[in-house]
């Protein structure tokens, strides 16, 4: 048995006598070429049978598009026949010269074709077409990676529906699977739950709470896209791009406080998308003016460390006007008026969509108002007593997953400065009536007091 890379024939013409049968073929020889030919009926391979044939006609001027090429493997030797293999003599090369390759056998992956004659008569003409072992190696682990990656690629999408429906309790996926080059299936997508705010109302607490949840990824930090214009003109495709990678079935969550205080935020957000679920986490409303005024003293201390800085102003000296009544447009009382902003927001979105968070109850107990807002956003129960624990020093409730403990950063949980009890007393009852309306907005009562009963000394931002 011989192995030969290449046979050909030609097809058989009615009408154009059939003088003798022949066959040809093709091999590379280091860089070179060897062509043999032989008398043959027929050459017998493993795939089928090819007949050759050359033609001698009594016109010369026979076309050599007649030929064509119709296999390729391995050729068996026919013993009866005793087909010899005489290479073709040097003489012949200025008749082969004489074939031309017909326009439509210029196969693009077999460029070797070409027309060669057999036995020095230009008209007797075989078509050879040749694929070096080279190539015709690089074919074949062409094709073997190709099944690899598509197998590849069924491991992984079965991997994930596996993974969706046997994740056990208090679980998350593995971060490796989260990314888009290792884990087709993760992409960065919008967000369909926004924490709006409110500022020093313990946004930054409920959102790492929530990513406690194996079902929930969270934009790493605040990102002001539809409350700062720079942000905004840069398009939904930038603001996509801040969020991390998530699977099907996971819920991105972004949250920006200042989005609850800006005037075209909420028309920006519908415009994104009208049935995203809000929330909004609100705190007694002293207490979170406090809080901020905390905040903004903290931040002018350390913007110019290196230079002196004046006394920082009490705040009761900018929450009250020296006639003693009450400075409405100090930016921390002006912000714990809720109502005033939540109408803009019900006017854009139905109340359904918006879940408001009791801050005060999120840091005293959170467990309950975190499973409110797990059936709020259509999450399975997952989160529970077993994810906090209460810290003595910090004096507030800490986190806890299935590898590790951790809290907040220092600067959560900031100690207030103590704040003469008459200016408490007197800035409740000037927010009373403002709570009150606020309640009926949401249609709940949260209870806040009217008096200086109760003051928080710590808060979560």
């Amino acid at each position: 048995m011989r192995q030969y890379e290449h046979i050909f024939c030609k097809s058989e013409f009615s009408g154009i006598p059939v003088r003798d049968a022949w066959w040809a073929e093709y091999r590379s020889v280091g860089g070179g070429a060897v062509a043999t030919s032989g008398r043959s009926s027929s050459i017998e391979s493993g795939l089928h049978t090819a007949r050759c044939y050359t033609v001698a006609v009594d016109s010369p001027g026979i076309s050599c598009q007649s030929f064509w090429a119709v296999s390729l493997g391995e050729i068996l030797e026919n013993e009866e026949q005793n087909v010899a293999f005489p290479k073709m003599s040097p003489s012949k090369t200025d008749s082969r010269r004489g074939c031309v390759r017909p326009p439509h056998f210029d196969i693009l992956w077999l460029p070797r074709a070409a027309m060669r004659s057999v036995e020095g008569d230009p008209s007797d003409c075989v078509l050879v077409v040749g694929v070096s072992r080279p190539k015709m190696a690089l074919a074949i682990l062409t094709v073997m990676l190709i099944s690899l990656f598509l197998t590849f690629h069924l491991i992984y999408d079965s991997a994930l529906n596996s993974l969706q429906t046997t994740t056990q309790d208090h679980t998350r996926p593995p971060l490796l699977l989260l990314s888009r080059r290792l884990y087709p299936a993760a992409a960065r997508r919008l967000p369909q739950a926004i924490i709006m705010g409110v500022r020093k109302c313990g946004t930054r607490a409920l959102l790492e709470m929530l990513y406690l949840h194996p079902m929930v990824q969270k934009a790493s930090g605040e990102v002001h896209f539809f409350d700062r214009d720079e942000n905004y003109n840069k398009g939904l495709e930038w603001y996509r791009m801040q969020m991390p990678h998530s699977y099907y079935g996971q819920i991105t969550i972004e949250k920006s406080p200042s989005y609850f205080v800006t005037p075209e935020v909420p028309e920006r957000i519908r415009a994104m998308n009208a049935s995203v679920k809000l929330l909004l986490i609100v705190r007694e409303p002293v207490t979170r003016a406090i809080s901020d005024y905390t905040q903004l003293r903290a931040n002018a201390a350390t913007a110019s460390p290196a230079l002196p800085t004046p006394p920082p102003k009490s705040f009761e000296s900018l929450s009250l006007f020296p006639n003693g009544s009450i400075n409405e447009a100090y930016r921390p009382l002006a912000i714990s008026i809720y109502h005033n902003y939540l109408h803009r927001w019900l006017e854009v979105f139905s109340r359904e969509q918006i879940l408001v968070v009791n801050g005060d109850l999120l840091i005293e107990d959170p467990v309950p108002q975190i499973q409110k807002i797990e059936r709020f956003l259509g999450l399975e129960p997952r989160i529970g007593t077993h994810n906090f624990y209460f810290n003595e020093t910090k004096g507030f409730y800490c986190l806890r997953n299935e590898t590790s403990d951790r809290c907040l950063r220092e600067t959560k949980g900031r100690k207030h400065p103590r704040v003469d009890p008459n200016v408490v007393s007197k800035l409740r009852r000037y927010f009373g009536e403002h709570n009150q309306k606020f309640y009926e907005l949401i249609g709940e009562d949260l209870g806040w007091p009217k008096n200086n009963a109760g003051f928080s000394v710590l808060l979560y931002k």
